[in-house]
Formats: C-alpha cells, structure tokens, sequence
C-alpha cells in the first residue's frame, strides 16, 4: 500500500506541475465566470418580463444542464490529454525503467498512475461540476431533482481514464490518442442515432445506439446524468442535453465493471510487457 500511496502522490503531483493542467484549471476557472456572469443576466432579463415560475424553473434547468454539458466535454479531455502518455511516453522515453527495476510490482505502478490521475479528476469535477450547480442554486434557489447524477461525469471521465491507461500499455502515444478519440466520436453519434432512432421509433437506429454505448460507454453516462438532472418536460425533447430513450442504471453499473476491466486489463498488460 505505501508503494501504490507513493506512486499515486507522485502521479498528482506531476499532473499538477504540468502546463497542459494548469491551463485546464485556468480555462475552466475562465468557463465558470462567464457561467456566472451569463447566467445573472439572463435570470435578470427573464424576471424583467415577468416570465411564470414554471417557465423559469425550466429555463435554470436548461441553462443548467448547458452549463454541465460544457463541464462533461471539459473533463473528459483532461482525462485523455493528461494520461495519453503517461505509460507509452515513458515507455519511449526508458524513463519508466527508473521505476520497474526498483522492488515494484508493475501492476502498482498501473494502479498508482490511475489513482493519482482519478485524484486529479475529481478535484476538477468538483470545482467545475460543483461551482455551476453552486451559481445557479445561490442566484435562484434552484436545485435539479437529482444533483447527485452528476456523479455520472465523473464515472465517465474514470472510464476514459482507464482506457487510456490501456492503450498506453498497447500502443504509442499518438495511437493511443487517436483510438481514444475515435471510440469517443463513434459514442457521440451512436448516441444521437438511438435518440433520433427512438423519436421515429426505429427499433434497428435504437439498436445500433445501444451497440454503440456497450462499445463506449461515455455519452450513455452524459444521457443518463441529463435525463435524471432534467424536469419531465425537457426530457420529452431530444438533444444534447436530454432524450427520449435514456440509458437505465444497468448502464451505469455495465460502465463502472467497464471501466474497472480496462484497468485490470492495464495491469496486466503491463506487467506482461517487454520493456
């Protein structure tokens, strides 16, 4: 355990000393006031002209849920542009050799690397995912039914993070970066082909956007987080931010067992490598 401890606080702290990070948390510390500042205005200009209160719920809820489709798609390039090449840069570099030939186990290192970088996640997801719900509830008093989905995104993030690690043990680092990109874009428009599929109810579209989250479970995570975070009504419309065919909580636990599986596949993969 001190090993994996070690190595986890290493992996932080390397991640926080990196430009790529700190202009992460810059970008999105910028993201979040000019939430803020859009938000004040439109809440000012919509009590102006006396919108009902139903109608304003319902605005909060979709600006809220905008605010936290931005969060979705923030974190998860941190959590493929911070760990890309964590494994296969160091692996070209021979600088993981000054790790491995010292009373380490390999899957250790594996593990360490993916704590200290899930570490990193959650913080981010807190101060972006938790200051957007914080602006709106403050300003209004809003709260979405279900704050807690938006633990959601940061399964999501965990599970391209996972991934990531996985690919960095198979393949180079630009490789790895572009699978990772690809099976991230197949996701996105499976998504969208079993929203559509759903609305014109075409049980094939249906069925290829289901194939597609078994795939890449990421937007079913995002699907799932809106429909729960969202008012009946806006769920009845699809788009980014809602859909009429939402992922079920087996979705969330087939994510969670993926994401678990690609680290265990990691691990194994690189305890097996030749470096």
């Amino acid at each position: 355990m001190n090993t994996i401890r070690t190595i986890t606080w290493l992996t932080f702290h390397e991640a926080r000393r990196r430009k790529m990070v700190l202009a992460a948390l810059a970008l999105g510390g910028a993201f979040l006031l000019l939430f803020a500042i859009g938000f004040l205005l439109i809440d000012a200009n919509l009590k102006e002209h006396n919108v009902s209160g139903a109608a304003l719920q319902l605005n909060y809820s979709l600006l809220l849920i905008a605010g936290l489709y931005v969060v979705h798609f923030l974190t998860i390039m941190l959590a493929i542009f911070a760990s890309v090449d964590t494994v296969s840069g160091e692996i070209a570099s021979h600088t993981i050799q000054a790790i491995v030939t010292k009373p380490v186990q390999r899957w250790q290192v594996i593990l360490g690397k993916w704590l200290g970088y899930a570490a990193m996640i959650v913080l981010y997801m807190v101060l972006l995912g938790g200051g957007i719900l914080l602006v709106v509830y403050l300003r209004t008093g809003y709260a979405p039914p279900y704050p807690a989905a938006v633990l959601l995104l940061l399964l999501e993030a965990l599970v391209l993070l996972s991934l990531s690690l996985l690919g960095g043990t198979i393949f180079s680092t630009l490789t790895n970066g572009v699978v990772l990109f690809m099976l991230y874009g197949v996701a996105f428009i499976g998504a969208w082909v079993e929203q559509i599929g759903a609305l014109l109810q075409s049980h094939a579209a249906v069925n290829v956007g289901i194939v597609t989250s078994l795939l890449m479970p990421v937007e079913a995570l995002w699907r799932r987080a809106a429909y729960l975070m969202q008012p009946p009504l806006l769920n009845s419309v699809p788009s980014p931010f809602s859909g009429t065919s939402p992922p079920s909580q087996a979705m969330v636990i087939y994510a969670a067992a993926y994401a678990a599986l690609a680290l265990a596949l990691a691990m194994r993969q690189f305890s097996r490598r030749d470096l």
